[in-house]
């Protein structure tokens, strides 16, 4: 790394401010209706969140998704069981911020989204796990329902949030733009 990188400048600040005030907005206001069972399929708003990690690397990313999932809990909670105040919300948010690992790799942008969106499907399956099994008994069949409840209800809204921010990122005039603001966000 360079200094350049490691260093926190107004600049960064600024960036990462702006895709969480962003991502907060779409997450709030622009989402489209909440499913039956609950969790919605919002606009893009986890890639808002991982393009920090991919514009500074895992330190901003994990940080501002960590922020975000803060914000989440601040703004809308949703609260079954105790622990699912710090699993559904800073943890499974803030796995978006794993979209920084890859920020320096070819199509990291792509790795990076699909690393954190599938960081909180897992923190979301185990928080949901934890949710199922207060209300089913302890044998091993019914242990196995929770697991496949939680995973098929998270991935009710998460997937095709998930396909659909693939897709747009595939189109090339969108690949041109992501990188543009890469390179922007990285000015010194």
């Amino acid at each position: 790394m360079t200094e350049h990188t490691k260093k926190l400048t107004t600049r960064k600040i600024v960036f990462c401010a702006a895709a969480l005030a962003l991502a907060l907005v779409i997450a709030t206001v622009i989402k489209l209706p909440s499913l039956p069972a609950g969790g919605s399929i919002t606009l893009f708003s986890m890639l808002v969140i991982c393009l920090t990690g991919y514009w500074y690397g895992p330190a901003a990313g994990l940080i501002t998704a960590f922020a975000y999932g803060i914000l989440q809990f601040i703004t809308g909670p949703y609260i079954v069981h105790p622990l699912q105040v710090l699993l559904d919300y800073p943890l499974a948010f803030g796995a978006l911020g794993l979209s920084g690992f890859f920020w320096k790799s070819k199509n990291g942008l792509i790795k990076g989204y699909l690393a954190g969106v599938l960081g909180r499907l897992i923190v979301h399956n185990i928080s949901g796990y934890l949710f199922y099994t207060e209300y089913v008994s302890h044998n091993p069949a019914a242990n196995l329902a929770a697991v496949w409840g939680s995973t098929l209800y998270n991935m009710s809204y998460i997937l095709p949030e998930m396909i659909l921010t693939l897709v747009l990122l595939a189109l090339p005039p969108v690949r041109k733009v992501m990188l543009r603001l890469k390179t922007l966000a990285n000015q010194p």
